[in-house]
Order: structure tokens, then sequence, then C-alpha cells
């Protein structure tokens, strides 16, 4: 028992150290503090479990109430009883937590402050692997499974740094692993006995011998590669030969916002956009006096949920890029502008913000990329915090009636198959045929999209969006008519999509309200998406749906006009196309839709997705104590199902005796029961009463005859001269039949017996007997961990024969055998 509670002492310290790489993830050690206690919890309680020598189920039942209490008093609703006792509202709390938590994750980048949902959903993390770790070190006593939920608690701060995990916390982590199977390997030990030497001197078990001390040996030279190889090797987090590494940029998975697979680039910046006070992100310096958004990003991926990022490719970004202009056409105005970026140390992301259609960048390491077909630039392995850079970009505009040129592209060029893929949504595809039905230049089919989403329409400009009923959101937007940046963003290129034009979504900033001079500075709440439309030998062009009211710092232009402004302002049909006549003037106040600098919640979720969208977690919880409950219930089902099947056996053959012709009384045939139906009843019945004996905590000695047995039964648990007395010698003298006799006892009522002994057994018993013969009986839990055992053993068995059929070709075994010269 010492050496149990030593060894869960340990497994919970060993769980804390491998929760060490959540110190990348959090600004404050708020965390570590409330994991120490819901750890301790759990380990109190399994210890006091194994101190009443509880089976290993309750023993997890106590772990989990300890973890219960420890998240009760951390995390209290107000309602609890002696601030540690849950109730309903507490676990109501709960769930809100984690409902929160969804949003925080999406809200904040790393390193996340310490916010209630967060720190929630950290500890119970732990505590549910301490849990696990414990069970599987003293419970079922293999250490070595207990890696892999540690290694889980690792794999979050790799899934989400923006940067690479520091080495420290995963030797950490290791050096708790190893504590572990050291401690275990100890334990077994001591158990076996006492060890010696070959000269036959006695070794206490704490002294190291040879083959142990190579193998700490092993151990620590195995760690120190693990953590000091990532360091040297190219491509790997951020090696020694970094700066030697040569080649173009690679793709960066899914998600943005770190390195390839790491945080999303929505999640990154909404954490700077949701706070309550406003951070200066970039200064730009540029030689244009009225020029277009700062752009670093692009969604092209539409899916069923909205559209995603893809990852880009390109040559490196220092020097010379690709020339974007593509040669003069009418109607099309390119002027060449500088501009100077300077990044906050508070925007940290793999992506630069800069202005569309760069010529060349200055002052950018051998890290940095640009992809000319997502006009993006990225990195793999460096950050844009700190980041100063200069470049030369193009400044392109267009009249309408230079747009209305551009021709349709081929349906089989693969820029068209892509950025005009839509999911299958025929209310959005109908309403798309209906504003474009009577255009017919890709330009005309753009801007009626784009006029739809006006005012007169009924859109307006709002933080948080209604959840609607239509199961897409899209639809929800479409019908609610409500919402902020990114939903207009999202559906007009979704729609412009479904007009057969390429469309994608595209992320910067607008150019806010704070310039000096030539230079603007932008915060987080000036980041915005607008939507980016591809005509044939024009290239990308932008158009901003979202209305300007609630984008400060919004330009519009003259082949995409504010639909809103009065109609003094609005482009007349006969005025000059020039690019002169750009329109950047905000509308009038709107009353009670007008909103103040920063309201824009920019990228604070996925393009498509409402702010204001409900939560599957209360649905997921819910589901998940269904599953609970039915996995809790298979015990009582499997011995409901057992008991009914010798209640009512399979049917066996009967035997009929005919009737005598020359009989002169007639009567009905008599049924004659078979020996086997007879045998099979006998004995369904009588395993049926060992199990219900099980169940009630009866002792059975198997090496009793079933008359024995009965009479024991009889006299001691039921009475002899009871009904139930009567009813077990039934049972037993049946049993004994069907065993030893040529025929068995038939006619009787077994089942009805079977009845009667089960009610004078439940009558006797207490209420706890009584509730786990229900719901978890000992009979059925006893029969599946023996067969569990005898499976573990096969496996076992098996395991060691096929190594030992592997050994006959060890070469070992052959040089063993070679002469000798």
């Amino acid at each position: 028992m010492i050496a149990h509670r030593n060894l869960g002492l340990v497994a919970a310290a060993a769980t804390l150290l491998a929760s060490a790489p959540l110190s990348a993830i959090f600004e404050r050690w708020t965390w570590f503090v409330q994991a120490v206690i819901a750890v301790a919890a759990v380990a109190a309680a399994a210890a006091l479990a194994r101190l009443g020598r509880f089976p290993l189920w309750a023993q997890v039942l106590a772990m989990l109430g300890g973890l219960t209490l420890a998240l009760t008093w951390l995390f209290p609703s107000g309602g609890e009883l002696l601030a540690v006792l849950p109730t309903p509202s507490t676990f109501g709390h709960f769930a809100q937590l984690l409902t929160g938590s969804v949003e925080d994750m999406r809200s904040y980048g790393v390193k996340v402050p310490d916010t209630d949902p967060l720190l929630f959903v950290t500890v119970l993390g732990i505590g549910a692997v301490a849990v696990v770790v414990d069970v599987l070190c003293v419970g079922m006593r293999r250490p070595a499974l207990a890696g892999l939920p540690m290694l889980a608690i690792y794999s979050v701060p790799v899934a989400v740094h923006v940067d690479s995990v520091p080495p420290l916390p995963f030797a950490i982590g290791a050096a708790g692993f190893l504590w572990l199977l050291v401690t275990d390997n100890v334990d077994r030990v001591r158990r076996f006995g006492r060890r010696f030497t070959g000269d036959g001197r006695d070794v206490d078990v704490w002294e190291a011998s040879p083959l142990a001390a190579a193998g700490r040996r092993l151990a620590v030279l195995g760690l120190a590669l693990a953590v000091l190889v990532p360091l040297a090797v190219p491509g790997m987090t951020v090696g020694l030969m970094n700066s030697f590494s040569s080649g173009v940029g690679s793709g960066l998975g899914t998600g943005l916002g770190g390195s390839p697979g790491r945080v999303d680039l929505f999640a990154a910046l909404s954490g700077e956009l949701n706070q309550s006070q406003v951070t200066d992100l970039v200064k730009v310096t540029t030689t244009e006096e009225k020029p277009f958004y700062l752009r670093f990003g692009v969604a092209d991926d539409l899916r069923a949920d909205g559209f995603r990022v893809r990852g880009p490719n390109g040559q490196r970004a220092n020097g010379d890029l690709p020339d974007p202009t593509g040669g003069p056409r009418p109607g099309v105005e390119r002027t060449r502008h500088r501009a100077t970026v300077e990044v906050s140390r508070e925007l940290n992301m793999p992506l630069l913000p800069f202005y569309t259609e760069p010529v060349n960048v200055d002052d950018l390491g051998n890290n940095w990329f640009y992809d000319p077909n997502l006009q993006v630039l990225f990195s793999n392995r460096d950050n844009s915090r700190g980041k100063k850079f200069s470049f030369d970009y193009v400044r392109s505009t267009y009249t309408p009636q230079a747009l209305r040129s551009a021709q349709p592209l081929p349906a089989d060029l693969p820029l068209r198959r892509q950025q005009t893929v839509t999911p299958d949504v025929p209310e959005v595809r109908a309403l798309v045929a209906e504003l474009t039905q009577d255009r017919r230049t890709e330009y005309d089919k753009v801007r009626a999209i784009y006029d739809y989403f006006s005012e007169d329409n009924g859109f307006t400009y709002q933080l948080s969006t209604e959840e609607g009923t239509s199961g897409q959101q899209i639809l929800d937007f479409l019908e609610n008519k409500a919402g902020y940046c990114q939903q207009y963003a999202a559906a007009m290129a979704w729609m412009v999509r479904d007009a057969g034009v390429p469309a994608r979504v595209a992320f910067g900033f607008t150019n806010g309200n704070r310039r000096t001079g030539d230079t603007l500075t932008l915060t987080n709440r000036n980041l915005h998406a607008w939507t980016e439309v591809y005509f044939d030998n024009f290239g990308w062009v932008p158009f901003d749906a979202t209305p300007t009211y609630g984008v400060p710092g919004s330009t519009r232009s003259a082949w995409a006009p504010d639909i809103d402004a009065p109609e003094e302002t609005t482009p007349q049909p006969g005025a000059s196309d020039t690019p002169d006549e750009i329109d950047t003037t905000a509308a009038p106040d709107r009353g009670p839709n007008q909103f103040d600098e920063g309201v824009d919640p920019g990228a604070a979720a996925s393009p498509d997705t409402p702010a204001g969208q409900s939560s599957p977690w209360p649905s997921l919880t819910l589901l998940g104590a269904l599953a609970l409950l039915l996995l809790l219930a298979v015990p009582a089902l499997r011995r409901l199902a057992l008991r009914r099947r010798r209640g009512r056996p399979a049917p066996v053959a009967r035997t009929l005796d005919p009737p005598d012709p020359t009989s002169a009384t007639t009567g009905p045939p008599t049924v004659m029961v078979s020996a086997d139906r007879a045998r099979a009843d006998a004995h369904a019945a009588w395993d049926e009463l060992i199990d219900t004996l099980v169940d009630y905590r009866v002792r059975v000695d198997p090496t009793e005859t079933p008359r024995a047995t009965a009479e024991r039964l009889a006299r001691e648990s039921v009475g002899a001269a009871t009904e139930a007395g009567t009813a077990i010698r039934l049972l037993g003298r049946a049993e004994e039949r069907a065993r030893y006799a040529r025929d068995p006892l038939t006619g009787e009522p077994l089942p009805a017996a079977l009845r009667t002994v089960r009610g004078a057994l439940a009558g006797q018993a207490d209420r706890r007997t009584r509730l786990m013969a229900t719901a978890l009986p000992p009979s059925v839990l006893g029969r599946w961990r023996t067969t569990l055992a005898d499976t573990s053993a096969r496996l076992v068995a098996s395991g060691g024969e096929l190594r030992s059929r592997l050994l006959r070709f060890n070469p070992r075994r052959l040089l063993a055998t070679r002469p000798p010269r």
C-alpha cells in the first residue's frame, strides 16, 4: 500500500511536470497554481480510495469527485454548498465556462491572459490527464502508457504556439516521465525481493546496479538528443543552419498566425481587436495621398463552413518582384509610390502588411517570401514582430467602362475552376440569378451583387448577428441583414462566385483616422476584411461591401462607390470616370447605427461566422453526458439480458404421445418435455442463481454440490422453513438431477422459484448492495474482468512465443555455434 501511495504521488508530480510546456501559452503562472490544487485533490482522493481498498472503478470515481471539488472551489458560481460542494448551478457555470473558452480561443493569440474560461479548460484537462495517468500507473501497472496522455498535454502548445515551443519545458516533462518509469521499476523490484551482484553481495533496492546506471545514462543521452537535434536540423523550428538554407517558400498548411498548422490568423488578430484598450499595431509612411487598405492575408478556399486559408508558395521577397502592371490599358491609371512599414511588437504573425502590387521589397531577411498569386508576404520561420521594411508599389485605379470590357475567363482555366466553386445552397444561387439576370458583363454582375448590400435593401452594420434557423450561416446573414465586415466580405465573395466570377476575401487594415503628415498609425480597431474580384487582364480588384459608417478609415472608389451615400455625392452616369473622383468620405450621421472608432470586429472569427453564433459546447456536453450514462448502464443491460435469456431459454424439440385409437377415452395429447430441454433449463436456472448470489454478496463455494449449496443457503440466508428455502431446494435438486441423473427434473416452475429467491435475497441486503446489484452487478463485472485478464494473458503468451521464435534467428546464436579457430 505504501508503494502504491508513493507511485501515486510520483504520477501526480509527473503530470504537473508534463504540463510545463503550457507555460509557453499563458502570460502568467496562475494556471499552474490552480493545476497543482486540482492534481493534489485527485492524488488525495486516489490515496484515500486505495486506503479503503476500493476497486479500481471506485478509485476512478473518487478521483473524478476530487477533481470536481477542486474545480468547484477554484471556479465557483456562487451557489455552492460549503464553498466546495457543487450544485446544479455549478455545473451550469462550468458549461458557460466551456462555451466562453471557445470564444476566448478565437479572441486571443499567444500568450493569452488569465481568463476564467481558458483557465478552467486548462485545469480540467490537466486534472483529467492526472486521473488517466494514475489509473495507468497504479491501477493497471502500465506506466509506459502514461506517456500518451502526457504527450497530449505537450501537443497543445505545439499546435497553437506562434513560435517554436522552448526546449526547456519539454525537457522538464520528459524528466517527469522518466522519473515515473524509474519509480515503477523500483517498486517492482521491492515487491519481487532483494538483489545480489554477480559475486553474491547483497544490493539495496536504492543502490544503482551497473545495468541500471547504464539505463539512466542512456535515458539522459536520449533526452539531450531529443532536445538538441531539432535545434540543429534545418526545417525543424529555427535550426542552426537556418541562415544557410535556400529555396522558395513552402506552404503554410491550413492555418496562419504561426508556423505551419499553428494558431489561426483570425484568432491571433482578434485577440488584440477585442481588448478594451486601443493598441498600435502598424505605422506606415507612404507617398500616396489617399492609399487603399494595407493588406496582409487572403482566404480563397470556400467550403461549406466558410472561407479558409490556403498555404502560400513563392519566391524570396528581397529585391525585385514580378511586374504587377501587365502593360498599359485604356481606363486604367497606375501610379508608383514608396512606403515604409513598421510593425509593433504587439502584432505577431508569419505575415507582413503591405500595399497590393509591390514592385520590390527592401530590408527583409532570407526568411521572407512573396506569393504573387495570393499576394502575401509570408515566412515559415520568422514573424512580423518588430519588423521594419520599405517597398515600392503600384496603385491601380479603374474606370467602370474599363472593367466592363473584361471578358469572362475560359471555363477550363484553373483560376476560374478553383475560384468559382461554391457549396450547393439553392437559395443563394436563386438570389444571385435574380440579381444578375439582366446583366451582360462581368462587372455589371458584380456591381448588381455589390449594390444589393445597401441600406435600401435593409442591410445594417452591427457588432453581433442574430442566430438564424436555416442551418446555413450565409442564409442567416442574408435573412437577418445585419453583421460586420467579415459577413459582408464573405457573403459578397460567395455570391460573386455563384455568378461565375472568381472572388476571394482579403484581410488587412483600413486607413483609420490617425494621420500625421505622410504617416498612418493603425490600431487593433482598424482590422478589416473586404472582397477581391478577378477580372481578365486587370487582376484582382477590391470591393468593400461593408457600410462605411461602421468602418473607420473606409475607402471607396469609382468602380465600387458608397452605395449608401447621399445622391449628390454619388458619381452621375454622365460624369467623368477619372480616378480623381474616388469617394473617400464616410456617410453622414446614421443615428442609432453610428459607431465610434474601432467598432469593426475585423477578424474576430472566421469570415462567414456570425459573432453571435451559438456554441456547440452545450450540445456536445449533453451528448457526452448521455454517452457516459449509456456506458454506465451497459453492465445493468447485460445483466438484464442474461436474466431474460435464462428465464426464456431457446425452445428444444418436444415429444407428443400419439393417441391410442383403441382407447375408449379420448383427451388432449400429452406433451413430453425432452431431456435436453429440461437439462438446459436447470443449468440456466442454476447459473442465474449463482449470479444472483454474487450480485448480493452471498458466499459461493464452487467445491460444494448443488444439494449442499442449496441446504446451506436455505439454512443461513433465506430460512429453511420459508417459501424461499423451498424454492432454493427445488433449484438445487433440479441442477443435481441435470448433472448426475439419467432423467432430469421436469415440470417444475424454475423461473418462479428464481424470482422467489431473488426477492428474499434483495429483502435481506442493504441499500448499497441492492443499488450495486442493479446498476453495476458484480457478476457481470467479474466476468468481464476475467475475460480481459485471459485475453491479456493470451496476448502476452503469444508475444513471448513470437519473441522466442524471432530469437532463433539472432546473429549471436549463429556466431555462438561457430567452431573456434
